[in-house]
């Protein structure tokens, strides 16, 4: 890197898009030394809520993952897909988990799991990337060009690291008009002393400095809050890409939550559940991925204090059709269930189960509106007025102890 004093405009400018080798992409506007006394001197308040976010990218076919193994409409539908009674972890007299998720029931079974069933919006839209933009920006009725966790974060402050998503690009759920979430890249290698001096010039405001050099000086110092924060936890990193790459994104909010790292929502993800062929052996790896590492998590956060603060909850962006094709898949449906762990849930089953007799042109009807469901994780987990951010007539389901 060049001396400070030889760093022109195009370079300074270019380091907007250098922010994501540091670790962070996108953060509120606040000074470095504000962010490092909160830091390292005002953790995480004992009995602040925390919200993890997993989405299920791809479209989670949730007959196959909560199966209705008593119903022969569904043995009927999908006669060589469909799962027999002896296979499924029963749950009751008529609903099952798929076999890959043994963890799951055995949360059920401490009373640690709800699962919230026909879960979707009114006019349904089987674009993955309209469904996925609809559930992440909470508008079903047009596009928004914010997220509803970035809506959150204008309403309630500009700390940068209130809300981290982990991986280095941010999903549309964490863009607000104002603020943003941080984007840590646990993969980010660590920076140099050249590096660390070099960026701390870059964050130091400077009063002949226009707008563009203002943004990018706050973006500086952002990264250097979300490094200072959470570096000593992230490091050495863990990889993203192994095996189970959930499990690694978990491992890592787990380390964060038992230091008591001042944040209030994480976002992770798993991609590939687009099951158009050969859907049970590819859904039942991915599922048994989700399961190892949502479990996983929940157990290592079971002996420490904040364990009874966190709520995990895991949804897709829509469920599969309830017909099999042709190439023993499924193809792009509507309603599925959400799955919603931790200490503080009212475990059992929410929402009425979709009747598999009464279809909407061979899809689920949905029975719960999933902006109810962020209404009570808004409102119970992360103490927020949920009107200002969805909008009226939302409400909470009583999923939440």
């Amino acid at each position: 890197m060049p001396p400070l004093d030889r760093i022109g405009r195009r370079q300074f400018l270019a380091g907007a898009s250098a922010l994501g080798a540091l670790g962070v992409l996108g953060a509120g506007a606040v000074t470095w030394d504000e962010l490092r006394h909160r830091a390292d001197t005002t953790p995480l308040a004992a009995g602040a809520g925390i919200l993890v976010l997993v989405t299920l990218y791809g479209g989670n076919d949730g007959l196959n993952t909560v199966i209705p193994y008593a119903d022969n409409a569904y043995h009927d539908a999908r006669p060589e897909l469909s799962y027999r009674p002896e296979e499924v972890l029963r749950l009751d007299d008529g609903l099952g988990l798929n076999p890959a998720l043994k963890g799951l029931a055995d949360l059920w079974a401490r009373r640690q799991l709800a699962i919230v069933r026909g879960v979707g919006y009114p006019n349904p839209d089987h674009s993955h990337f309209r469904s996925m933009d609809i559930w992440q920006t909470a508008a079903p009725d047009e596009p928004l060009p914010t997220g509803w966790i970035g809506r959150w974060l204008d309403a309630t402050g500009d700390d940068p690291v209130r809300a981290v998503n982990i991986g280095p690009v941010l999903p549309p759920l964490a863009l607000g008009a104002k603020h943003t979430a941080a984007a840590l890249n646990p993969a980010a290698t660590a920076q140099s002393p050249g590096t660390v001096a070099a960026v701390a010039g870059l964050a130091a405001d400077d009063p002949s400095d226009g707008a563009a050099r203002t943004a990018v000086r706050t973006g500086y110092r952002a990264a250097q809050t979300v490094d200072h924060t959470l570096g000593a936890i992230t490091r050495p990193p863990r990889a993203l890409g192994g095996a189970n790459p959930l499990a690694a994104q978990l491992d890592l909010v787990g380390r964060c939550i038992q230091a008591n790292v001042p944040t209030r929502v994480y976002t992770v993800s798993l991609g590939g559940f687009d099951t158009h062929a050969d859907e049970r052996h590819t859904q039942e790896q991915l599922l048994g991925r989700f399961d190892q590492a949502v479990s996983g998590f929940l157990r290592d956060l079971s002996g420490h204090p904040r364990a009874r603060d966190v709520v995990l909850l895991a949804y897709s962006e829509f469920g599969r059709r309830v017909r099999a094709n042709a190439s023993q898949g499924t193809d792009h449906g509507t309603a599925g269930p959400v799955f919603v762990a931790g200490a503080p849930v009212a475990a059992g089953f929410h929402g009425d189960e979709p009747s598999l007799a009464d279809l909407a042109d061979g899809d689920l009807k949905s029975t719960v509106d999933f902006r109810d469901l962020y209404h009570e994780v808004l409102h119970r987990v992360l103490d927020a007025d949920p009107t200002p951010i969805l909008g009226n007539g939302r409400r909470d389901l009583g999923i939440l102890t």
